[in-house]
């Protein structure tokens, strides 16, 4: 499956500069994090301050199981906190939401 998701930066130059430097270089726990979810694929683009994300996964994943095994692992934890100081929620998020599911509109 492929799933595609946005979420926004602060619009601030010093701050997405920073939020790049960390994923030039993932930590490791977070990489086998995705991994063993089901994610196979992950690519993530920027426009400004809008993020647009790619996954593809294996037929394993799921959201719900996505979400649990995040839960319980306090090094994500760790790195959602620190991506936090660099995120905000796109219009129309529910409070706490960070990544939107997209719907695909076109295809060629």
């Amino acid at each position: 499956m492929r799933y595609c998701l946005a979420l926004d930066l602060k619009d601030d130059d010093h701050l997405i500069a920073e939020y790049e430097r960390y994923h030039q270089s993932v930590w490791p726990e977070i990489i086998d994090s995705i991994k063993s979810s089901g994610i196979t694929n992950m690519e993530i683009y920027r426009v400004l301050n809008r993020l647009f994300m790619i996954m593809e996964t294996d037929e394993s994943f799921s959201f719900d199981k996505k979400t649990e095994m995040d839960n319980e692992n306090p090094k994500v934890q760790e790195w959602e906190t620190l991506m936090w100081k660099y995120q905000q929620a796109i219009p129309g998020a529910k409070p706490g939401e960070k990544w939107m599911l997209m719907t695909k509109n076109f295809q060629l």
